[in-house]
This record gives C-alpha cells, structure tokens and sequence, in this order.
C-alpha cells in the first residue's frame, strides 16, 4: 500500500513537470513565431531556448534548493543561484552561436534575446518554479501534519475509549455492593436501591459515550449517587454536596466527577469508624469548574490504598484538558482531599 502510494505520487509529480514544460514551450513558441502561422523552425527554436532554462531550473531544484535553501543557507544559495543564472544564460548563447548550427544544418538561428534578456528569461523561471516547489513542500507539510494530527486524535481516542471501559466496570462492582448489602439485610428498601442504581448505570452506559455533558445532569448524577449511597451507610455520617454553578449548562467531559465521589464512599465511609463524612462542593462560572471533595480514612484506609478512580481521571484529564487543568490530592493521617480545577467549553 505505502508503495503503491508513493509510487502514484512520483508519476503525478512527474506528469505535472511534463505538463509545465509542454505549457512552456508551445506558449513560447507561438509568442515568438517568425510568421503569421507557426511552423518547424519555431518549435525548434524554442525546443533550443528551453535547452538551458531545463538546465539551470533543475539544478536548481535537485541541489540548490536541497543543500542551501532547505538548511537555511540562504547568502549562499542567492549567489549559487546568481551564478547558476550567469552560466544558464551563457549556455544559451553557446547553443544558438555554435550548436544549433551543428545538430541542424538546414536552419539559420539568430537569437531574438540579448544576453541580459536570456538571463531574465531564465531567472523568471528560476522563481516561478522555486516557488512551485515551496508550495507542493507546504501542502505536502500540511498533509503530513494532518496526517499525524489524525493519528494522535485516533490514538487519544482509542486511550479515552480505554480509560472509560476501565470505569464502567469498577463503578458497577462497587455499586453492586450496596445492593448486595441491601439483599442480605433483606431490606424493604432494595427494590428502591436498585431502581436507583439502574438509572446511574443508564448515564454511566450512555452518556459516558458523548464527548461533553451538561453540568446540570452531573449534578443530578452525584446527587443520586449519594442516595443511592445512603442505603449502605450510617445513620451519623455527614454528607454534604453543596454546588454554585452559575449556568449549569456548561459542559465538561463525562465520568470526572462521579468517580471522585465513588472514590470517597469506597474509602472514607466505613460503618465501623465514628464521625465518617464526605463533602463535596463544586462551583463553577461560564469558563472554569473547581471540584473539591473531601472524606475521612476508615480504619482499613490508614495505610493508603489507591484504587483505578484517581489515576484513571488524572489521566483523562491530561488527554482532555492539557495544560488547562489542576488535580491535586491532599492527605493527612485522618483525612483525604481531591482538588480538581479546569477550564471547558460553553
């Protein structure tokens, strides 16, 4: 395929030289015909005068432009170009006073061009395909760069694809704790539970796929997030959620939130430590988001444990906010704090 690829792209280029040059020589040789009519000796003369305009532009192009003007040898090239217009010219004049005579016998040339007159002649075309050449270089540039912007798009993509098909199932296992909790009280208040968890899970599946989501319907996720959460913990736990959001929708990417929160219950609210709680706050403007949520350690967090949640959402971050985001986890012997800060679209 790659063959194939650039083997085509050498043959257009190849077409597109012969193309110019065929353009060249019957514009020539009707613009300076000897008679009302265009004949032989006219296309002759012209194949003749384009002989040492070919030469001096593709010295140009195969070494000049390669070995001086790409590496940004620039003084160097302008005289190399200067001469190389000099002995151009000064070949012209040697095939119309000596060789024409020799390789057409039959024919009397007599140059129509003074000596600086050739030398225009051939410098004009010097920059017209000069500046041929830097433009195919630009757009073949601006292919590869695009080319390459696809790829990392597609790879950041298969990355994001990744880390999400992490959360889902972590989230669904650790929510199905709540409801096996609930089972094995027997509890009147498992059909509820599973209610609950079943509309969570319907966001996690579906809205979890889109690029960006409203703040307002994370809000109402975290929300029921912490009710459905409420079934398995107890009764003397605080949990706070306070949020000021001054238009709620403002979009972010989807699952950054809600894994901090699941976070928070997984490791801070136990049922055999006194005092557990969890607060969440979050504002937001029309430009920026700042998330701070806090929780206790339980008794079996003391030495530390992290889990998939944190690293899995520092790493979106870095794919879906770089450079304009902040993540930062505060801890204590007793206490354990994420704050999370970014700036998203309207």
């Amino acid at each position: 395929m790659r063959f194939t690829y650039k083997k085509n792209k050498t043959i257009n280029r190849i077409a597109l030289h012969i193309l110019f040059w065929l353009f060249s020589f019957f514009i020539f040789s009707y613009t300076f015909k000897i008679s009302d009519e265009v004949s032989r000796i006219d296309f002759i003369f012209s194949g003749l005068f384009h002989l040492s305009i070919f030469v001096g532009v593709y010295f140009n192009l195969a070494l000049l432009m390669p070995k001086l003007f790409n590496k940004k040898s620039y003084l160097i090239y302008l005289i190399a170009l200067v001469v190389i217009i000099l002995l151009s010219t000064l070949l012209n004049q040697l095939i119309f006073n000596r060789l024409a005579d020799v390789f057409f016998p039959s024919y009397y040339f007599v140059s129509h061009f003074e000596f600086w007159n050739v030398g225009f002649f051939i410098a004009v075309y010097m920059l017209i395909t000069s500046l041929l050449k830097l433009s195919a270089s630009w757009f073949e540039l601006q292919e590869m760069n695009n080319k390459f912007i696809r790829i990392e798009k597609e790879n950041i993509k298969s990355e994001l694809n990744t880390l999400k098909a992490q959360i889902n199932p972590h989230f669904l296992f650790n929510s199905l704790n709540v409801i096996y909790a609930q089972a094995i009280k027997s509890s009147n208040k498992t059909p509820e539970a599973i209610i609950q968890l079943s509309d969570i899970l319907r966001y996690v599946i579906y809205n979890s796929a889109n690029d960006k989501v409203s703040l307002k319907t994370e809000i109402k996720l975290i929300e029921d997030y912490i009710e459905l959460q409420k079934f398995r913990v107890d009764e003397t736990s605080k949990i706070k959620f306070e949020h000021h959001v001054q238009n709620e929708n403002c979009t972010i990417a989807p699952m950054l939130l809600l894994p901090l929160v699941e976070n928070s219950f997984k490791h801070g609210i136990k049922g055999d430590f006194e005092h557990t709680f969890v607060n969440i706050l979050l504002k937001a403007t029309n430009s920026s988001v700042q998330f701070e949520i806090e929780n206790n350690k339980g008794i079996d967090e003391k030495e530390n444990k992290s889990g998939i949640g944190l690293a899995n959402i520092h790493q979106r971050l870095l794919l879906l906010y770089p450079d304009k985001h902040e993540f930062k986890i505060e801890e204590s012997e007793t206490l354990f704090k994420v704050k999370m800060a970014l700036n998203y679209e309207s």
